[in-house]
């Protein structure tokens, strides 16, 4: 039986939160629950799947912008989000009035909790009784994937295919290329009326689309849209949709092969990554439409959902008017972009820029290599992203350079110096150098529980500017400036006037290195 949210609204550990529906509160009888999460961090929706209840506190919306707020709302309605619940109190009052008009012009039910409720509880509770509800779902979907393969087999079209789809799931069915044009669609005899035409009141009625994405040999080729009757079972439709997604994968290829281009990108990718020879990668890259001599940049993301990300990151490159090639490899999605010839700087700035500002990659760990003068620099450039990434994965926050901030988009330049030392200095050697310079201050924080080394880190970090480092160890001026004496004392003197300045700061870097 399906688990709608009216019912999870009067369950006993969410009806304590006191839930009022402030928006699309017509919906809630309708909208099937497949999960329930809770998360404070706005950039969500690109790891979630559709339909589910999101659970989230006041306090991150409170301090977001307006315009934050409403794309909040409707990158969880464009993600297939089933609701969303908003637990108001001391830091946000009530919902502002713009979120529930974008929810209601999304049609995504907004819910306002006006009592605190444990979270952990209520998931653990509600959740237990989906899991059941599941089990059911992926055995017919699972039948429905393996009656759609017997159809492949048979030589079927891709709209029987899509008709078995839609048979099982009782949704309108509809696989459109990237460019939009619809390549087959089917519809059940459910979702007809007796002359064969959708009436407009069930029209009314339906929920919004589910949509699914198809690659075909990891190249976004197609997006397969499921659009569900009131009544109809919006989980087994989208768990039934991603288990066809590698039936569809091969129909597609059966009857629309990548291009050459598209083909030639992924296997430039492969070459870039296994530090294939320059003579191969001027080959693949002619083919693939990227001049070997340009300057280019390489990308890597780490994600769960590199899938996902991929479409994101495409568009970004695309809309750079600038040749690109990506590849999906398992958790990674590896890219290389061209770089403007009369300014290849300013055009990997401009780069790193629109990727920290791309909401998919929120929940990702990704670094923008360094600067390649062509296609044969293209392996070394993409494999000191690849030490970025661990040496920030070890870290777990970002180095000088980089503001002092954690951001999901790293720059390797920010890693020049670590990326040095670990090329060029075993683990030993590093260890001595930072025991020699810092051995009386490590001795201290060890003895005394204290965090010296790292206060001394942003304060050099920062340029040596007291104030900065003040801000982001949030501690008063002066305290910062007792702390800084502590330190000189400890190594020997204010280092802006023994010369130590720089091979502290080295130490201190050093220090950070796994």
């Amino acid at each position: 039986m399906a688990i709608r949210l009216a019912d999870v609204l009067t369950h006993p550990t969410l009806a304590a939160a006191d839930p009022v529906l402030r928006a699309a509160a017509a919906a809630a009888t309708r909208t099937q629950l497949r999960w329930i999460h809770s998360s404070e961090v706005l950039d969500i929706a690109p790891l979630l799947g559709g339909g589910e209840l999101l659970l989230t506190g006041g306090e991150a919306l409170a301090l977001a912008s307006e315009e934050r707020r409403i794309n909040y709302i409707r990158e969880l309605a464009e993600r297939g989000v089933a609701a969303l619940a908003i637990e108001t109190g001391h830091a946000l009052p009530s919902i502002p009035s713009s979120m529930v008009a974008a929810a209601e012009e999304a049609g995504l039910p907004l819910i306002e909790l006006r009592k605190v409720v444990p979270f952990v509880g209520v998931m653990q509770a509600i959740n237990s009784m989906l899991v059941s509800e599941s089990v059911s779902q992926l055995q017919r979907a699972d039948e429905a994937s393996h009656a759609m393969a017997v159809e492949l087999a048979h030589g079927g079209s891709l709209d029987r295919i899509l008709s078995v789809l839609a048979g099982i799931t009782h949704a309108e069915v509809t696989l459109t290329s990237m460019s939009g044009a619809t390549l087959a669609s089917a519809t059940s005899g459910q979702a007809e009326s007796a002359d064969g035409a959708v009436s407009g009141a069930a029209a009314q009625e339906r929920l919004r689309p589910i949509h699914i994405d198809v690659p075909v040999r990891g190249i976004l080729s197609a997006r397969l849209a499921l659009q569900i009757p009131a009544d109809g079972d919006a989980n087994l439709a989208r768990t039934a949709g991603n288990r066809s997604v590698d039936i569809l994968a091969l129909a597609l290829l059966q009857r629309m092969s990548p291009g050459l281009k598209e083909v030639a990108a992924a296997a430039l990718l492969r070459a870039i990554d296994s530090g294939s020879q320059a003579w191969r990668l001027q080959q693949l890259a002619s083919t693939a439409g990227i001049p070997a001599s340009a300057p280019l940049v390489a990308v890597v993301v780490r994600s769960a959902i590199s899938q996902q990300v991929r479409a994101s990151v495409e568009q970004l490159l695309s809309r750079r008017a600038q040749p690109s090639a990506t590849y999906v490899d398992n958790a990674e999605l590896l890219a290389v972009t061209v770089l403007p010839d009369d300014a290849p700087k300013a055009g990997r700035n401009e780069l790193l820029a629109r990727l920290r500002a791309l909401p998919a990659l929120a929940g990702t760990l990704t670094a923008v290599g360094p600067l390649a003068a062509g296609i044969s620099e293209a392996p070394w450039a993409l494999a000191e992203a690849k030490l970025t990434l661990e040496l920030a994965g070890g870290q777990g926050q970002s180095p000088a350079g980089a503001g002092g901030t954690h951001t999901p988009v790293i720059d390797s330049e920010a890693f020049a110096l670590e990326r040095f030392a670990v090329q060029s200095l075993d683990t030993e050697q590093r260890r001595n150098f930072v025991r020699r310079q810092l051995g009386a201050l490590l001795d201290h924080d060890a003895h005394r529980h204290s965090q010296l080394l790292g206060t001394l880190a942003t304060w050099l970090d920062s340029g040596c500017n007291t104030a900065q480092a003040a801000r982001e160890l949030h501690v008063e001026r002066q305290s910062l400036h007792q702390r800084l004496q502590r330190i000189f004392e400890l190594c020997g003197g204010d280092p802006r006037v023994t010369g130590r300045l720089a091979a502290l700061h080295l130490a201190t870097r050093l220090a950070r290195l796994p």
